[in-house]
């Protein structure tokens, strides 16, 4: 997260139950990055906190 200058533990956070994390094996801590189709800025890219 340095890239962005921010810390992990301020970013939105997504839990562990969420069935796209229990698929892509995403545990508790890690930073997973989603990216959407955007009609005015094409693709959005941002990322979440996987918490418990």
């Amino acid at each position: 997260m340095s890239r962005y200058n921010i810390e992990k533990e301020k970013l939105s956070k997504i839990m562990t139950v969420d069935p796209v994390i229990q698929e892509i094996g995403a545990n508790a801590g890690d930073v997973v990055e989603i990216t959407r189709d955007s009609e005015t800025a094409g693709e959005f890219v941002f990322y979440r906190l996987v918490i418990e």
